[in-house]
């Protein structure tokens, strides 16, 4: 057999690669077909993936990143595009990320915060999307703030408005069009972490994964990344890995 047929082998469904897509990253999905199927940079990657391996593709979506990591004890998805942490590392085995995007915060009117550093102090509340990556690090790292959960980065920004307080957590992209509805507010310079997007599948999955390895390190090396970002009208706001 050949290191495709071992792969396709693995799959649940030999004539199909399932594929776990996170709606809540509006870089990576960006809108959607007439018949409802997700496009955007990640459905296009997957299905370019699934194209390699001689299958047809089916989409499985899911409104927040920690719905997707949950759904593959339950046997939902082959693969699944979502940013990788080591806390979901623990069951999902991840290729190389294949974009990365910077998390920062943003900041009201006159805050006297001025630098990522500043915002770790005790009496800081922060918003953030429940189970985010970046809610994940966030929970690992800082020694002071406290962090306070909604769901997605809607329910995070309206949380930051309505209770007033101190910074968002989140993507650097959506927390600069988050700042355009807050007159006077800023995003801080920096990042706080750079949060790598990634091809994970099965950890027993040893065939598949290494030809998602493969696949990710060629669609970098190809310029396929990098045309996906350009064709989905996300250029400067995703960056292709290194």
């Amino acid at each position: 057999m050949s290191n495709v047929d071992d792969a396709r082998a693995e799959l649940t469904d030999p004539s199909t690669l399932r594929v776990g897509i996170n709606l809540g990253n509006i870089l990576l999905v960006t809108g959607k077909s007439a018949d409802g199927a997700p496009q955007g940079v990640a459905p296009d990657l997957a299905a370019e993936a699934a194209r390699r391996l001689g299958v047809e593709v089916s989409y499985h979506t899911y409104p927040m990143p920690g719905e997707l990591a949950d759904a593959l004890e339950r046997d939902e998805w082959d693969i699944g595009l979502i940013a990788v942490e080591p806390k979901r590392a623990e069951t999902i085995a991840f290729c190389d990320p294949y974009v990365e995007i910077e998390g920062s915060y943003l900041v009201p009117p006159d805050s006297p915060l001025q630098t990522i550093a500043d915002v770790d102090q005790p009496g800081v509340r922060i918003a953030v999307a429940n189970r985010a990556a970046y809610d994940l690090y966030l929970s690992r790292t800082l020694k002071h703030a406290e962090l306070c959960r909604s769901t997605g980065l809607g329910g995070a920004f309206q949380l930051f408005v309505d209770e007033k307080l101190d910074a968002l957590a989140g993507l650097k992209p959506a927390l600069l069009e988050n700042a355009g509805k807050v007159p006077g507010s800023r995003v801080l310079e920096g990042n706080f972490s750079t949060v790598g997007q990634a091809i994970g599948t099965k950890p027993r999955n040893t065939a598949l994964k290494a030809f998602l390895d493969a696949f990710t390190a060629d669609a970098k090396a190809s310029g396929l990344v990098a045309g996906l970002i350009d064709k989905h009208g996300v250029t400067g706001k995703l960056q292709v890995a290194g």
